[in-house]
């Protein structure tokens, strides 16, 4: 019998991480409202919710098998060092919040990715994957992938085309974050779907194999 693993998908982006998963039941969840719109029309069987991640993390996360959050970089990332303008502001400790919330409470599969901080970080990573960092409760297998040239510098309807296309994510809508006019934020922010597959087959592998709590058939 084929168990359907509950998965809570936080601060979900377009979901390039989620892209290639199977065998689950997917809720995904951000605060942009063109963000999970672009989500929902991506993938129609998930449950879309539009909301603060936080809070529905801390009021459902016994209701899931696997949780996966991402929450915003920016604050965190070495950008906010080497532009020119001035942003200079304080790191988003909920990062570590959540890390801390997810190693006490959570009794399931669990990983945070951020990117490489500017700072050395406060929790120690499970695993570094190129421009991504890992918090995890499992050992993660998973190799990076390659980066398209200009990838830090694509800000045009022509970048993202092009980061579409390496993302196998294709959608008409134009998002910007803020004040911020990039077309290509939204993907830039994204973890590529074969990393996400890795990763989530990571979570369920030892499981699946050795004490056969999930039959899961995962792609090759």
């Amino acid at each position: 019998m084929k168990t359907t693993i509950k998965v809570l998908n936080l601060c979900a982006g377009i979901g390039g991480n989620r892209a290639k998963w199977e065998n689950c039941q997917v809720t995904a969840v951000d605060n942009n409202e063109k963000i999970t719109k672009v989500y929902q029309k991506l993938f129609k069987q998930d449950q879309v919710i539009l909301g603060d991640a936080y809070d529905y993390l801390k009021n459902n996360f016994e209701n899931f098998d696997f949780i996966w959050i991402s929450p915003p970089c920016q604050k965190h990332s070495k950008m906010m060092k080497a532009t020119r303008h001035k942003v200079a502001d304080y790191p988003d400790f909920k990062l570590y919040e959540v890390i801390v919330f997810l190693q006490h409470f959570f009794k399931g599969k669990w990983v945070v990715e951020n990117v490489v901080p500017y700072y050395e970080p406060l929790i120690k990573p499970t695993k570094r994957i190129g421009r991504h960092l890992f918090w995890a409760n499992f050992d993660i297998q998973a190799q990076e992938v390659k980066q398209p040239k200009g990838f830090i510098t694509k800000s045009n309807l022509q970048g993202k085309k092009e980061m579409m296309d390496w993302l196998g994510l294709h959608f008409e809508d134009v998002i910007y974050y803020g004040k911020n006019h990039c077309p290509v934020q939204v993907l830039r922010n994204c973890v590529h779907p074969n990393l996400g597959l890795e990763i989530f087959n990571s979570a369920f592998s030892i499981e699946a194999n050795n004490q056969k709590q999930y039959e899961i058939q995962f792609p090759k």
